[in-house]
């Protein structure tokens, strides 16, 4: 019902930058919360940063003052600008979104995730 798709992710070396893009579609009321994690080899998935539709954000220790998170409501769409990248930072990253969908006069939330875009941080 709902589909994210990634854009953006890359080789890249120490120190440059990426930008991440997520866009949702399909069947929905509305996007609330959306937000970026990340998941290296032989690790958990751990949060990124996330954003409300408001445009509140939170983000992880690791990359705050590095990464920010916007979003576009009419687009749908929520970003991720990386700069001073690390080799630390090499993960998938995966697009999730909090989707309002309704079912008549019924309106309920579900989760969804990305299928996830591949940074690699060159050292």
């Amino acid at each position: 019902q709902v589909q994210l798709v990634e854009s953006g992710g890359g080789l890249v070396q120490a120190g440059g930058s990426l930008r991440l893009s997520c866009a949702a579609s399909g069947n929905f009321a509305s996007i609330h919360a959306m937000g970026w994690y990340r998941q290296a080899p032989g690790k958990q998935r751990e949060l990124v940063a996330t954003i409300s539709s408001g445009g509140t954000t939170n983000y992880a220790d690791s990359v705050k003052g590095r990464f920010t998170i916007s979003r576009d409501n009419a687009k749908n769409t929520v970003y991720l600008q990386m700069n001073s990248l690390r080799p630390e930072d090499t993960a998938v990253y995966y697009c999730n979104a909090d989707a309002i969908l309704a079912r008549g006069n019924y309106y309920y939330s579900t989760n969804y995730w990305g299928q996830g875009t591949q940074v690699t941080v060159s050292s």
